[in-house]
């Protein structure tokens, strides 16, 4: 698993390999064109890739893009467009959440762990949305409404994307969001339904 930062290029950017942190790994899937740049429009076009409806893709790339862009491009006016320079995405960490990640954006498993011992009433490797809401309830930091909000649209929108046929999210699925690969595979699994959708329409 990634530990240390990288500045090699990937597209003009960077370079997705196993130096790139595992922040860096989770929101590359959303930069289409490799740039090291993410836009609204690749934002939306990724949600859509892993199953987001229309209004919620469209939703969730506005608000992430409005929130995010600033701090990812220190000493910068504001953009028009809202991007989000990949390089500097651990400086939109935020608190209130489960603390997988550390400063510097590499994950820490043993925090995954944690939260399953304690929250996963029902199955020891699994968590219903109950358990969901309890774990967001507990992780609030005072008065950091901001990040109560991150975290709640992270941990809602990861369970609704990625939950099981039985309304689980597996630990398996939470770890492939925090290490990068969840993404891919969420793709990968959507694909032919997109893929059928395209050929009817």
């Amino acid at each position: 698993m990634a530990s240390s930062t990288s500045t090699k290029p990937y597209g003009k950017g960077m370079e997705k390999d196993d130096e790139t942190t595992p922040l860096k790994k989770h929101v590359m899937f959303f930069d289409s064109n490799q740039d090291g740049i993410i836009y609204p429009w690749e934002t939306f076009q990724g949600f859509r890739k892993i199953g987001g409806g229309f209004f919620l893709s469209v939703a969730l790339s506005t608000f992430i893009h409005i929130v995010l862009s600033s701090k990812s491009r220190p000493g910068k006016l504001p953009s028009p467009v809202f991007p989000i320079v990949i390089e500097n995405i651990k400086l939109d960490l935020h608190g209130s959440d489960s603390g997988a990640y550390d400063r510097e954006g590499n994950f820490v498993e043993s925090k995954i762990e944690e939260i399953f011992n304690k929250y996963g009433h029902t199955y020891t490797n699994a968590l219903t949305s109950k358990e969901v809401d309890e774990l967001l309830r507990d992780k609030r930091d005072p008065n950091d409404y901001m990040g109560w909000v991150l975290a709640a649209i992270e941990w809602r929108v990861l369970y609704l994307l990625a939950k099981d046929g039985k309304g689980l999210l597996t630990k398996e699925r939470v770890i492939g969001v925090y290490d990068g690969s969840l993404f891919d595979q969420l793709a990968k699994e959507h694909a032919p339904k997109i893929k059928a959708n395209n050929s009817t329409a």
